[in-house]
């Protein structure tokens, strides 16, 4: 768990320290708007901006339940940011396992990618997708989007 706030909290605190310094230095709007960027980029490489992860087992559960992809993700990856944002409100139909929180997450990615943490790793029917194009996801796991 901590290692999924490690970059959030060192781009605050980078950037606390940036402003600090440039507030002493008489640039207090420079200062404030610096640390609003590096508060959006905390934000942004957080786990906050992903729905609620479930184990791999409760989603494989679920996904042969009623047929939702499943995707496998860890904080801090640039290409399941880019996932998640390009699909928008969509992304809370999927099934989402933090491979970092989820040992059988892991697994299940490892079993897919010859042995490596490749993410995101999206499985929907039964077949998985590593590093899908976000367009390509919109438009195959979410039809109707």
């Amino acid at each position: 768990m901590t290692r999924a706030w490690f970059l959030p909290l060192l781009l605050v605190v980078g950037g606390s320290a940036v402003a600090t310094m440039l507030f002493l230095d008489g640039s207090p709007g420079v200062a404030a708007a610096l640390l609003l960027v590096f508060v959006v980029l905390a934000g942004v490489n957080s786990p906050l901006i992903f729905p609620r992860p479930i184990g791999a087992l409760e989603a494989q559960r679920r996904s042969a339940a009623d047929g939702r992809p499943i995707v496998y993700w860890r904080p801090g990856c640039p290409y399941c940011m880019r996932l998640r944002i390009r699909l928008g409100r969509d992304a809370r139909q999927a099934y989402w396992v933090n491979i970092w929180r989820d040992p059988a997450g892991a697994a299940a990615v490892r079993a897919v990618n010859d042995g490596d943490e490749t993410v995101p790793t999206v499985v929907v029917a039964g077949q998985s997708h590593t590093n899908p194009d976000p367009q390509w996801a919109r438009g195959h796991l979410f039809p109707s989007a």
